[in-house]
């Protein structure tokens, strides 16, 4: 069984996560829709339970855009993860754990919007579209546990992973079935856009931007000429 290693900045993004196994072909994000101050035992309990029964990494991921951009760079830093357990509870504001499963699935549109979820501003943008495209080749399924994770769940699910033979699991066939084929990408996000919230949806919504902004600097030129004259 193909094996390998990850790549040398693995995990390249910071977060609240703990690194377990490097050769696991799991991974655990559990959803968090807590203050950092205010995270309960309950959650902990998942995340140890994730990094303790063999995941990779286990950890918290609170927003549908920088969470999981942040996430999708870590994970195609280590071909050998090929799984997601994904549990914690639902969050009703960001709808992060149904954007997660719509990514894997259906993927993103020309805007990087993540395509088929509820999730208010599920926009990849500080993401290259190769970074998304390997993300989702490189995750052959994503084992549901939301809102109803508990930690013997996780390590059954994980363990179900880790097979050499299939294990049926919540309906599913899981194994571990070996590392992506492709190396390692050692990616970083871009930055660009620190608040997706803001940022233009459409092209009308672009064009209205556009249009503002033109609007500003002829106002700001007029303002400055007319305090020279």
């Amino acid at each position: 069984m193909l094996k390998v290693e990850p790549s040398p900045d693995y995990p390249s993004e910071e977060g609240r996560y703990l690194r377990g196994n490097d050769f696991s072909p799991v991974a655990v994000p559990v959803v968090l829709i807590y203050d950092q101050d205010k995270i309960p035992k309950d959650i902990e309990l998942l995340v140890r339970a994730g990094v303790e029964s063999g995941a990779a990494l286990s950890g918290t991921i609170q927003t549908e855009n920088i969470g999981i951009e942040k996430m999708v760079c870590n994970i195609i830093g280590n071909p050998n993860i090929r799984y997601l357990v994904l549990t914690g509870p639902e969050s009703p504001g960001h709808s992060t754990g149904e954007a997660i499963i719509s990514l894997v699935k259906e993927g993103v549109d020309e805007r990087k919007k993540i395509r088929n979820t509820s999730a208010p501003t599920p926009y990849l943008f500080n993401l290259p579209i190769e970074f998304i495209e390997r993300f989702r080749k490189q995750i052959v399924s994503v084992v549901d546990l939301l809102n109803r994770g508990t930690p013997e769940l996780v390590r059954k699910s994980v363990w179900s992973c880790f097979q050499e033979t299939p294990k049926e699991f919540e309906g599913q066939i899981l194994y571990d079935i070996g590392a992506y084929a492709e190396p390692p990408l050692s990616a970083r996000l871009t930055w660009k856009v620190t608040n997706p919230v803001f940022e233009p949806k459409d092209e009308v919504e672009r064009k209205q931007k556009e249009d503002f902004a033109k609007r500003m600097e002829e106002i700001r030129i007029k303002v400055k000429e007319k305090r020279k004259s």
